[in-house]
């Protein structure tokens, strides 16, 4: 049995084939997913699982050097912003406008998708190297 937290097989399996600079995107409930991006979907009901939730999952097993969020985030969801500046200490956390974003999204390796129902609550993971 794995001896890491993180017990979703999917979002397990995503990350170790990930290598350095690939990205992970973790999205509300209604970010457009590319066709040809693989899914993995969490979201039960509004809210369930939260975001935050995830995200900390996810980065107990992902060495993150870069996150991308929606500049439009600010405004529309400063407590988000809040909570992902204090979960990415010593991480460089960029912004750029919601649409360049979702196009962004279509280069990821995964979009796992919550239950999240806050505006422009998602983030893009790039991946550092541990070494």
């Amino acid at each position: 049995m794995k001896k890491t937290p993180l017990l979703n097989h999917a979002i397990s399996r995503v990350i170790a084939q990930m290598g350095h600079t690939d990205m992970l995107v973790i999205a509300d409930a209604g970010l457009p997913i590319p066709a040809h991006v693989e899914r993995i979907d969490l979201a039960v009901v509004a809210g369930l699982p939260s975001m935050r939730d995830v995200l900390v999952a996810v980065l107990g097993e992902l060495q993150v050097e870069r996150a991308i969020v929606a500049s439009e985030m600010r405004d529309r969801s400063p407590h988000i912003r809040e909570a992902l500046s204090d979960l990415f200490s010593g991480v460089a956390m960029g912004d750029v406008p919601h649409e360049e974003f979702k196009r962004l999204t279509a280069s990821a390796r995964a979009v796992i998708r919550t239950g999240e129902c806050t505006p422009y609550a998602n983030v893009i993971l790039v991946a550092g190297v541990v070494f």
